[in-house]
């Protein structure tokens, strides 16, 4: 890449939605052309992709608008991500972009009708970013790599550094839900082990700030779940015989406005350890109740 054309640092915007996510914010981002999960129209987003504010995707003499963003995809498909999806593909006039085998879903939650797919390891687009699939937290979850310049007009092949846009792969602190119906725990870890062995330099998670040290932040995740699960498993052993004794033995704190999301987390840990052979059969007739209710 010639040095007038320097990569662009990687623009976070945070939005306040409804979210349970702590802070109460989802982070938008604007990375190598890619607009990525705009959960709601701000002033602050429109200024980071180019606009102007005037609601229109025309200028005043009927040409197009140019912005900094040439096509528009989210991580995954959760309320908290897809808000303003529609709105800013007719304001900024770009193409967007549903991961491949998720149309219909994808369609569902935007109310937009996708103008084109991509697949794991594919660029979306013309963007300079690369589609990473890393299931779990939902079974539409995908991340973006993007190289990313220094922000001082460096734009040396070897001095680019390799970002991710992880959507809610991570967190720089406290833990993702990964819980029944979405998750699945066996996808989340493998996602997790994949991306830390990777070696980005550098993860923009959906929520909160940035991580500097994925390897780190991977494997304190990584060893999160493994603890739940072993606590999961111990309260099994020690005769739980259903879900709520099961999250009544496996958290010793204070669930108070978390009890569902402890709920769906125990679930997804027991379907683990089921399918991994490591419950009873019992337990099968259990968890199928669990997903009439």
């Amino acid at each position: 890449m010639a040095a007038s054309d320097p990569r662009p640092p990687v623009a976070r915007v945070p939005a306040a939605v409804d979210t349970r996510a702590p802070g109460g914010t989802t982070n938008a981002y604007v990375a190598g052309g890619l607009l990525v999960d705009p959960a709601a129209r701000t002033d602050a987003l429109d200024a980071a992709i180019g606009l102007d504010g005037a609601g229109s995707e025309r200028r005043d003499n009927g040409e197009p608008r140019t912005t900094a963003v040439d096509a528009i995809a989210v991580t995954h498909t959760h309320p908290d991500h897809v808000g303003a999806v529609a709105e800013y593909a007719d304001l900024a006039a770009v193409p967007v972009f549903a991961r491949d085998g998720h149309v219909d879903r994808f369609a569902e939650a935007t109310g937009v009708e996708p103008d084109a797919t991509f697949a794991d390891g594919e660029t979306v687009g013309d963007t300079a970013v690369r589609a990473v699939d890393t299931p779990g937290h939902a079974p539409d979850h995908v991340a973006f790599a993007v190289a990313e310049g220094n922000g001082e007009g460096e734009a040396d092949e070897g001095a680019a550094a390799r970002a991710l846009l992880c959507g809610d792969l991570a967190v720089a602190e406290g833990s993702v839900v990964v819980g029944a119906p979405e998750g699945d725990l066996r996808e989340y870890l493998d996602s997790l082990g994949r991306v830390r062995d990777a070696g980005y330099d550098r993860l923009y998670p959906g929520h909160g700030p940035a991580i500097d040290d994925p390897t780190a932040v991977c494997d304190r995740l990584i060893d999160h779940r493994l603890d739940r699960e072993r606590a999961v498993l111990a309260a099994v052993e020690a005769g739980a015989s259903d879900v709520d004794a099961v999250v009544g033995s496996a958290y010793e704190k204070d669930l108070t406005g978390v009890a569902d999301l402890a709920r769906a987390t125990v679930v997804a840990h027991l379907e683990k350890l089921l399918e991994e052979g490591r419950l009873g059969e019992e337990w099968s007739d259990r968890l199928a109740r669990e997903r009439d209710i």
